[in-house]
Formats: C-alpha cells, sequence, structure tokens
C-alpha cells in the first residue's frame, strides 16, 4: 500500500493562524483533493479512483458558540458536514470522544435529574452523526446516564477497548432497542461506492485512554487491541483508520505498531495538530469545535495508493448555521440561560481579558498552582472581604478541561466551575491545615490537589500562610469550598474533625453563597 500525504507534516499547535472563513472556503474543502474524482464522474468510467471525506470533531463539550459567538457551534459543523455530503455523499460526520461531560449544562437539572449529555445526544442526532467513539470523559456522567444516552444515540458507535463491567464479567457496551441489547462493536466497516461504480470497503479501530476510572468500566490495555481489531479489519477491508481518543503518545505508539494505517484521527488534547507518522498522520482538532479536519482519502483500487489532503477548518462567526439543528441548539441554551440568570443578570458580560488565557485544564489544576487557581480562590477571599488568612479548592471543582477564551465572560465561569456549590468560613487549627496541605500535595494529579491562595510552599518543604510558616498551635481562618468540607476528595477534612474549630455558613443573600458569584464579582472589581 503506497500512502501519499499532501499537507505539510507538521505540528499544528495553538500558534495556527487562523483566517476568517467563507463559504468559498467551504468550496474550498469540498473540493480538495477531488479533481480526479470529479473527472471520474464527467466521464462516468471506472478508472479504479474513489474520493472519501471525513469530517473530524473531537473533545466538544459546548453546543452553542463560544467566545461571544466568535468560535464554535455544532449549528454550523452542521452546515459545513452538510454542504460537503451535499457535494460527496461519500463523506462520514466522526467524534473522535469526550462529548458528554464535561459540560455546564449536563449539570443542570430537568424533570428531576441531571441533564447528563442528553443535550449532546439531541444535537448530534440532528446533526446526523455517521461514527463516535468514547473519549475519557463519557463515563463521568455514571452507568445509568451513560445507558441512557446510548440508547438515545440514533448514530453507531465503536470501541475495542472500553468495556462495561458487570456480574458477567468485562462485556461490550450496548445500546437498548426495544428490550433487545445492541452491543457496541469492536470494530466498524462500511463500503463506499461512487457514481460510476468504483467501490472500496474501510474500517476503523477505535481504543480510549484509561483515565477517570470509575467502578462500572474495564479499560483493556490500548496497544494490543489496536492490534488485534486491525488484525480483525486487515482482511476483510481494503484500508484501515485509526480513530481514538488518546494521549499524542499513545497514538504515536500506536502508529509505530501498526505502520500500515495511514490516518488516526483521535482527541483528548484540546489543540489542533497534525503529526506525522511512519506512513501518515495523526490528526486532531481543536475542542468545541472551533475548528474540524476535512480529510480527502482518493483511493487507487488498482494500484492500493492512496492520497491523504488533510484540510483545518476554521469554525467562527463566517460559518453559517444549520436551521433545524439551530433550532435545537437554541431550546438547550434556553434552558441554560434560564438557570444562570437565577444567579447573575447578564451570563455574556466580559469580565476577564488578559494574556495568557486563564488556565483551565485538568492537568494542570490537578497538578501545580494555576492562574486560574489564583482567581478562584482570590475570589473566595474577596466573598469574605479579605477576612480569612487564605483560601482553599480542590482541583478536580475545575471542571472545564480548556483553556478560557481571552475574553472571559460569566458564562465561562460558570462553565469552570458548573456545579456551584457555598464558600465556608473556617476555624481551624494549624495542625490540622499542614495536615490538609500535605494530602494535597500528595494527590498531586487527581482532583484532591488544591489550589491555593496565600499559601505557598517554603524552603524546608513546609507550608507559609501569608510570609510566616504555619504554626501547629495556631487558629487560622480559611476559606473552603463546601465540597471540601465534605470529606469527598480528603477523608478526614470533615465538620466533625477534632481541629475543625467553627464553620460559619453562608445565607443566601450574600456573594459567597454561590463560588460563581463569587469569582465573578471578584473579576469585575479588578476592571474598576
Amino acid at each position: 500500500m503506497k500512502v501519499r500525504i499532501t499537507k505539510p507534516q507538521k505540528y499544528l499547535q495553538n500558534t495556527i493562524k487562523m483566517k476568517k472563513i467563507s463559504l468559498l472556503l467551504i468550496a474550498a474543502a469540498m473540493f480538495s483533493g477531488c479533481s480526479t474524482a470529479k473527472k471520474v464522474s464527467e466521464e462516468k468510467k471506472d478508472d479504479n479512483l474513489i474520493a472519501l471525506k471525513f469530517i473530524q470533531v473531537n473533545d466538544v463539550y459546548e453546543i452553542a458558540p463560544l467566545g461571544g459567538g466568535l468560535y464554535g457551534g455544532m449549528a454550523r459543523v452542521a452546515h459545513v458536514s452538510d454542504s460537503i455530503k451535499k457535494e460527496n455523499p461519500n463523506t462520514m460526520l466522526l467524534m473522535a470522544g469526550d462529548f458528554l461531560n464535561p459540560s455546564l449544562l449536563g449539570t443542570l437539572k430537568m424533570d428531576g435529574e441531571r441533564i447528563n449529555g442528553k443535550h449532546m445526544i439531541d444535537v448530534m442526532n440532528a446533526m446526523n452523526f455517521d461514527l463516535a467513539t468514547f473519549g475519557n470523559h463519557e463515563f463521568d456522567v455514571g452507568k445509568e446516564a451513560l445507558q441512557k444516552r446510548l440508547n438515545e444515540s440514533m448514530f453507531p458507535w465503536t470501541s475495542a477497548n472500553v468495556k462495561l463491567v458487570n456480574n458477567k464479567g468485562n462485556v461490550n457496551f450496548s445500546k437498548v432497542r426495544e428490550g433487545e441489547l445492541e452491543p457496541i462493536p469492536e470494530t466498524y466497516q462500511k463500503r463506499f461506492t461512487d457514481s460510476d461504480g468504483t467501490s472500496v470497503n474501510i474500517g476503523f479501530f477505535s481504543v480510549t485512554i484509561d483515565s477517570n476510572p470509575v467502578d462500572f468500566v474495564y479499560y483493556e490495555d490500548f496497544s494490543s487491541e489496536s492490534t488485534k481489531a486491525y488484525t480483525t479489519l486487515k482482511d476483510t477491508t481494503d484500508v484501515v483508520f485509526g480513530f481514538t481518543h488518546l494521549s499524542l503518545e499513545q497514538d504515536e505508539q500506536v502508529a509505530a505498531l501498526l505502520p500500515k494505517v495511514p490516518l488516526i484521527m483521535g482527541g483528548h488534547e484540546h489543540t489542533a495538530m497534525l503529526v506525522p507518522t511512519q506512513n501518515g498522520v495523526i490528526a486532531k482538532a481543536d475542542a468545541n469545535a472551533k475548528t474540524v479536519y476535512i480529510h480527502t482519502i482518493t483511493y487507487n483500487t488498482k494500484t492500493k495508493e492512496i492520497n491523504i489532503d488533510s484540510f483545518l477548518m476554521p469554525i467562527d462567526n463566517t460559518t453559517p448555521s444549520k436551521p433545524e439543528v439551530k433550532v435545537v441548539v437554541d431550546k438547550w441554551t434556553a434552558i441554560l440561560e434560564e438557570k444562570i440568570k437565577e444567579v447573575i443578570d447578564d451570563p455574556y458580560e466580559i469580565i476577564y481579558t488578559g494574556t495568557p488565557p486563564l488556565d483551565g485544564t485538568d492537568s494542570a489544576n490537578r497538578s501545580i498552582q494555576t492562574n486560574l487557581g489564583d482567581v478562584i480562590t482570590a475570589g473566595m477571599a474577596y466573598a469574605f472581604d479579605g477576612k480569612v488568612d487564605a483560601a482553599l479548592v480542590n482541583g478536580g471543582s475545575i471542571r472545564i478541561d480548556d483553556l478560557l477564551p481571552k475574553k472571559t465572560a460569566s458564562l465561562d465561569i460558570f462553565r469552570t466551575l458548573p456545579f456551584g456549590g457555598s464558600i465556608v468560613k473556617v476555624k481551624m487549627s494549624g495542625a490540622l491545615l499542614k495536615e490538609v496541605l500535605d494530602y494535597g500535595v500528595a494527590s498531586r494529579g487527581t482532583g484532591a490537589y488544591l489550589q491555593r491562595y496565600n499559601i505557598t510552599e517554603n524552603e524546608t518543604y513546609g507550608w507559609n500562610v501569608g510570609e510566616s510558616e504555619i504554626e501547629l498551635e495556631e487558629v487560622y481562618t480559611i476559606a473552603f469550598s463546601d465540597f471540601l468540607l465534605k470529606g469527598y476528595d480528603i477523608p478526614f477534612l470533615k465538620e466533625d474533625n477534632i481541629g475543625v474549630l467553627e464553620i460559619y455558613e453562608p445565607k443566601p443573600n450574600e456573594m459567597a453563597h454561590d463560588i460563581r458569584k463569587a469569582v465573578i464579582d471578584y473579576l469585575k472589581s479588578q476592571n474598576n
């Protein structure tokens, strides 16, 4: 098999300079790599060439445009997809994992239960997705909600290494249709035929990173399952493609194991990239549909040669929206706005503009002190007029797993802290405070890692509050997120701990009653 990549094989990182797009760019995407296919169509004779299109999105947590409408938006993606499918019916719209969670909408309740990704399935059904796979965040919604989302989805899923743990052992996840189980297949195949009769049979294998562990999911080894799935597909298909949700390093391992795979479409990193492999590329689009990858695959059934042309398309306010999908998006957006306005008046007010942007990624906030952690904990102290010695919040409370827009709106703070909750003021012993801080550092990499205000590590591996080292017998007044005081992330940090001397819980009319309002008001105060 010969593979020819027609786009430069290099990383496309945050520094990608994306020009404003128009219908001309959509046309360019439709026709890119298709001149030969067009000639075939005109002559109506089989010259063994067939052109396919893969439209790739990944890590999409928000269905509506972000940044004040400047970028993203699933109705816009739907317009691009429909435009390309109209020109070339041999087109697939693909979701490479992470879409049910995290999202602000998903945390809200409707009809007595959390939405938990129902809005995303509703939109994806309207968009006519052709294939999806699991990301690590799909399992955050819980076993029951995930099953409902699978049942509601009208598009196919595939996964080779994600298994449901039940009393029969580790089995494939399934959809339930009219009381019958439809197992999610470990591989996916599809045959395409063009207007002159040229046909190609393609296969996809999919594997997911084993992060966000939960008790109802078992992750089989991604490398061995990729190999097994590829072996299953290679003798019954003409070309096999990777469709993954792994770290880039893991994708590169898969590419090294399977050098005949010409294209791995993946997710997880949130930034667009096109990375060369031995025989092809690894492609990932930007999170939240700020961009989509449009891959044109031209296959010669006689010579077995594959040409891959990958075009990274910006999705912004010059991209039209598909009306039917926009109706669905607007329905869910109205529900969101109604809930948010119970706390603040204007969800779209810009409250912060900064460079670099506030870092809300999971990997950072669960491992190091971030600029977003600085802002949140300073906001917690601000809620008590600074009349606290310090403030602490667990990194796991930060759920956006993305960089905030450079122009941050109030809505973005809700997206960052979707579960809300109050800020409590706690008088506690220095001994307990040190124990809590030590536990947070020991939990680096998990949600129990602590973001801090006015607390620093000193050179002797102890802790300072302000300029002074913590004194074990001293009493300190600390602002906590109420979640932390429930013992979920730090088991011994509970109201009945002997080191907890006094707790003040804010009243509903106080700023500290909702951590999101406190952070918003703090950021607004910095602009005055």
